[in-house]
């Protein structure tokens, strides 16, 4: 191993290196882990608030890779991180997320209404439902819809289809609150017994639990609406030259089309090809993979090509990019300036 000598990255001209991104003002990154999604998320954002557009990339990893990727400290709330640019960004704990106010809704809860329809039901964040990562994107998603302070928000996790699943609880919801009114309409006359059976919830604390039960399902069912609507949101599925993660793609296509998600964007990672063959960018400074003389770069060479000829029906009808296999360690704005390029171009 002594042998192999890599430069650093050299000093990158700016001006080869597009600034900005076009279009949606939610980008999702999915896929299965390890495939480089926190990488995107982070170009992505940079890239973003580079021309001006106030930007909010978000992670839900609690490994916190964002803080590594992007070489600075990020909080667990939104927070600028340049003073040169309306970059923001927040690491959340998923856990602490969903414990502090799961529902989104200012006091954390349902008012007397909890008490009448137990935890279970009141809490649909939570209990029984697997991937507390997923599921926290999706309530922040849901948080930061009408944050002032962000025209665009990246978000770095992939829901899973137990978490898009959330997206039926405005019928859900339509039937649970139909089912109260008409039960409260028919036993009116016994609020005050029925009531005193919850302790301290009393006719108005049940109303103002109906009216959070509105809202929360009104905020699902906009969010529902934005996530269907690819004019303004892109979700973009990582994946790298392998054949698991060909199949770990086409498994998250195919959940995301049965709740009506478009994907915009396939964004094929770690290809071992030359960065000038992906991206307008000056590339002197990029050490190739040596597939005239190197066997080993010959082989995974192979095993990617095999793997890209499988993903046809994946790219079908999506825009394909593709980001290099770089020889340096994907951190640090230098690398995600040039990991942009690739996914604009």
């Amino acid at each position: 191993m002594n042998d192999i000598d890599v430069e650093p990255v050299e000093e990158i001209d700016e001006s080869v290196v597009p600034s900005g991104i076009e279009g949606s003002e939610y980008v999702l990154y999915g896929g299965k882990g390890g495939v480089g999604k926190t990488t995107m998320a982070a170009a992505t954002a940079l890239a973003s608030a580079r021309d001006g557009t106030s930007t909010l990339v978000v992670s839900t990893d609690p490994a916190h890779s964002l803080s590594d990727t992007l070489e600075t400290d990020i909080p667990a709330e939104p927070a600028q991180i340049r003073e040169d640019m309306p970059l923001y960004a927040a690491e959340i704990d998923p856990e602490a997320a969903l414990g502090d106010d799961p529902l989104g809704l200012e006091g954390g809860g349902l008012g007397g209404l909890g008490d009448l329809l137990g935890e279970d039901v009141t809490d649909p964040f939570t209990n029984a439902m697997p991937g507390t990562d997923e599921a926290a994107a999706i309530r922040l998603l849901i948080r930061y819809l009408d944050d002032e302070r962000f025209d665009r928000v990246v978000v770095d996790t992939a829901p899973t289809g137990h978490t898009l699943r959330l997206l039926e609880l405005p019928e859900v919801m339509d039937t649970m609150v139909g089912k109260l009114l008409s039960f409260r309409e028919r036993l009116s006359g016994m609020m005050g017994t029925i009531t005193g059976m919850f302790g301290d919830a009393d006719e108005e604390d049940i109303e103002e639990g109906l009216d959070d039960l509105r809202v929360l399902r009104e905020r699902i069912e906009r969010l529902r609406t934005i996530l269907q609507d690819p004019a303004k949101t892109d979700f973009r599925v990582v994946m790298v030259p392998e054949e698991l993660s060909v199949m770990e793609s086409e498994r998250l296509l195919e959940r995301l089309a049965a709740f009506d998600i478009p994907v915009g964007t396939i964004v094929v990672n770690r290809v071992m090809e030359d960065l000038a063959d992906v991206a307008d960018v000056d590339a002197d400074w990029y050490v190739s993979p040596n597939l005239e003389t190197c066997e080993f770069c010959q082989r995974r060479w192979d095993v990617q090509q095999q793997a890209l000829q499988r993903s046809q029906d994946v790219f079908r009808g999506h825009d394909v990019r593709r980001v290099p296999l770089f020889a340096d360690e994907v951190r640090g704005e230098q690398l995600l300036r040039v990991v942009s390029a690739c996914l604009e171009e």
